[in-house]
Parts: C-alpha cells; structure tokens; sequence
C-alpha cells in the first residue's frame, strides 16, 4: 500500500465496521470458516513458502504454524456463540430488584503486527481472535519472510474484501509510523521483540490506543536432581531447537543442579543428534536462520563461554548448528539479550536460593520450565518467581493448549491471548444494569438526614 493512500484505505475499515456487518455470529462463523478454508486450500503454498523463509519441514510447518491455525478456528467455531451472549451477574443489595448484564462488544478497526520466526501463526492466530470478536482488522506481517507474506496476502485478499480485512506490507519501522499518522486503531496487536515492544507502546500512548503486546525475554529452564533425565533432555532439546530456537517461547538457558550436570549433558547430546542427525546442516528436520544479520549476532555469542557441544556455522547457508555452551558469564551480552537462536547456555547451582538469585537476573520471564517431581519444589518456584506461562516437566507445548491464556508479564509482555482470552482481548467488557420502575423506595432519595444508620445497614 502506498503510503500516501494509507488515510483513506484504513478509512474505508472503520468505515465498514460502522455499518455493523460484522457484528453476527452469522457472520462471524462465515468469516472464520472462509479462512479456515483458505489455510486448507493454499496449505502446500504455505508450506512451501516458510520452507523458502525458514527452512521448515512441512510437517513442522503444520505442527507449529497451519494446525496451530486450523486448531484455533476450530476451537473458536465450538464455543463462540456461548461466547457472544451477554452475562448475567449479581446484583448487589443496595440495587436490587435490578437485573446486571455484561456485554461483550467489539473493538473497532485493529492492527496486528506478527514477527518473522512463525510468521504465519502469529498473524493469523491473533487474526482468529479479532474476527470472532466481531472487528475489521489490518494485518502487518513481517518483511523479513517475503515468501510466507505473499502467500498469506493472497489468501487474504481472496477470502475478505480489503474493506473488512487487509494485509499492509513494507518495512515495519517506515509502514507503522506511518499508519499510526493517517489512522486511530481501536487496540493494536503486537507480537515481537521488547525492544521495539516499547517503541510502538509508546507511539499507542500518543493517541490512547490499547494495546496487547507479545514480547519476549530470557527464559529460564531449571533441572533439579530429582528430574528424570533423559526425559527432560529430549523435551528441552525439542523445546530449544524447534525453528532453530527462533521461538519466542525457547529454553534460553539451562539453569542445572551441579550433582547431574554431566548425565544430563550426556543425554541432552543424544537427544540433539537423534533428532537433527550428527550433521543437522544436512537434515531434513533442522531449519536456518531467518537472514544474515541475525546470522551474525547469533555467532557472535560464540565467543562468550566454552562451547561443549555444536559450534558449526555456515553463513551461506544461514546455518548454525545446534550449539551448549559452558562457563558462561553471567555478565556477557549472551546471559543479559533474549538469545532467540540454537545457541543453550549451561549454568549451574548447589542450592535452591543460588538459582532463583540466577534467575532474578532477568526477571519476568516470558516463559518458566522446571524438570523436577517435587510437588514442593514446583509449589516454591511457581510462587516466588513471577513469569507469563510455563510448564513443569515439559517445554513450550502449553503455548497449544486454548484453554490456557498465554501472554507475557512486565518486559516480556501485556495482555494474553488464544481461545477464549482471544475473543477477551478483542472484545471490551460493557456493563449494563437494568432497574424496575415498579419498585421505587424513598430512602435512595433526599431528604438524606437521619438515614446514615440505615446507609450503613445496606452499603456494606
């Protein structure tokens, strides 16, 4: 889209959503199938596409991206007309016989801005929130995947009119200010790194636009000596090499009890090369990295610690092999930045107090992953440590389950989205309280004088 067109096209959304078309569940449910159709229909382009982007293997592609997707939709079809319809609540006692309802109401026009690392998901995911909700949306997916954003601009433009949905393209640090100056959005949807997090909260703030950011940070991975080992190395090895560790939700580093360290470290190498092979460059379940200037921030963490295990790189081929490294410090430019690559940093600790003081380093985490059968241990991580979502025994699949909100807290995000919390985020709570005329008492009226005895009886 041209920039200098960018007042009147992003009218024409605001101006459709006044008409209140989109407001049905008729037509909600129409939308939602329509895209559900679409992501089935152009699935071996898509697939194609992020493989060009990511290298991803077609399977992977459906597990992280399409089928999280389609899941969604379908999640979203089963429940949303139990969604839409108003909430009956309590009425306190001061306004009874009175009869309160919530509403959920739609937003308006909504931007979403999606990351390159699931550069399908992240855009269409959130995009299944705002539909049910009820809003037109702007859909501004990352220019650092062009293969993927073509393909999903096609299948955007063939399935909505540009008035209700539309896609903006361009580089994100020109297109954004620049659709922040010709239009208001009603809620500004953004998925990526805290840095540039802070950056568009703030140009929100100019103008009072809510906003629900997905951001990131350091999450930590804790090993107790209880924890079943070679479980736990496969679920991390899985958790951290997914997308060649481009994933938001990644171990960042391995925070270890001392007395295991060298059997798990053990397994968590068997574990990488029964996955990716000996030869990962060569592998058909291991991708690249997304381009070259990530490449080079990526490898020049290598020289920040001991590397134990990987190391390979080939910028060429954006490739870096999945890499532990050891003897870390915990001052380096590796323990303090989102690491966001296939590079694992090992830590270790001799007590519990050490390894929360370790963790506290960074604080609020995106995600928190311990391996440990202690019921109190878990209890005493979970309680004293604040994070967005976690698993105990398991790595990033809870970010599958729509029955739990995911989001960040602090640096690592605002607001939390994916089944029902999708539809919250995008739908603003209207309280309404319905009031009987046939029972109207002379108490709530003055003259007040010689009632505060009776105020007190009943506001309380």
């Amino acid at each position: 889209m041209n920039t200098a067109s960018l007042p009147s096209e992003l009218q024409k959304l605001s101006d459709y959503y006044k008409t209140g078309a989109t407001l049905s569940y008729a037509f909600r449910r129409k939308q939602l199938l329509a895209l559900k159709a679409a992501v089935q229909q152009y699935e071996k382009e898509i697939h194609d596409a992020l493989y060009t982007d990511l290298k991803k293997s077609p399977e992977e592609a459906y597990a992280s991206e399409t089928g999280l997707v389609i899941s969604e939709i379908n999640y979203v079809l089963a429940n949303l007309r139990k969604w839409m319809k108003p909430e009956i609540v309590a009425t306190d006692m001061v306004n009874l016989p009175s009869r309160s309802t919530i509403y959920r109401d739609p937003l308006g026009v909504v931007l979403i801005i999606a990351p390159f690392n699931y550069p399908m998901q992240l855009l269409l995911k959130p995009l299944v929130g705002a539909i049910a909700g009820g809003n037109c949306a702007v859909l501004k997916p990352s220019e650092l995947t062009s293969a993927t954003t073509t393909v999903v601009n096609k299948i955007i433009r063939e399935t909505f009119p540009p008035s209700y949905i539309r896609v903006v393209e361009g580089d994100g640090a020109e297109v954004i200010p620049a659709m922040f100056s010709a239009f208001r959005f009603d809620h500004i949807f953004y998925t990526g790194s805290t840095t540039v997090g802070k950056i568009i909260y703030k140009q929100a703030a100019e103008q009072l636009i809510p906003v629900t950011l997905e951001l990131g940070g350091k999450s930590p991975c804790i090993i107790e000596e209880d924890a079943d080992l070679q479980v736990a190395a496969r679920r991390i090895a899985i958790g951290k090499f997914t997308n060649t560790g481009q994933t938001c939700i990644a171990p960042d580093y391995l925070l270890i009890k001392s007395s295991v360290k060298e059997r798990f470290l053990g397994y968590l190498v068997a574990a990488i090369e029964k996955f990716y092979s000996s030869d990962p460059a060569s592998s058909y379940e291991y991708g690249k990295i997304v381009n070259e200037r990530q490449f080079d921030r990526l490898t020049g963490y290598l020289q920040h610690g001991k590397i134990i295990y990987g190391g390979r790189h080939d910028r060429a081929a954006l490739f870096i092999s999945p890499t532990i490294i050891d003897e870390v410090d915990q001052e380096s430019e590796l323990m303090k930045q989102e690491i966001f690559g296939p590079l694992l940093p090992v830590l270790t600790y001799d007590d519990s107090m050490e390894a929360m003081q370790i963790v506290q380093l960074n604080p609020q985490p995106l995600a928190f992953y311990l391996f440990s059968h202690s019921k109190q241990k878990a209890s005493e991580w979970i309680s004293r440590i604040p994070f967005g979502s976690g698993c105990i025994n398991n790595t990033i699949w809870h970010f599958t389950n729509p029955h739990l909100p995911f989001g960040g807290v602090g640096n690592s995000g605002l607001g939390s989205y994916h089944g029902k919390y999708s539809f919250h985020t995008f739908t603003r709570a209207k309280s309404v309280m319905k009031t009987p005329t046939w029972f109207d008492p002379a108490i709530k009226y003055p003259p007040l004088k010689g009632k505060l005895k009776l105020f007190k009886w009943v506001i309380r």
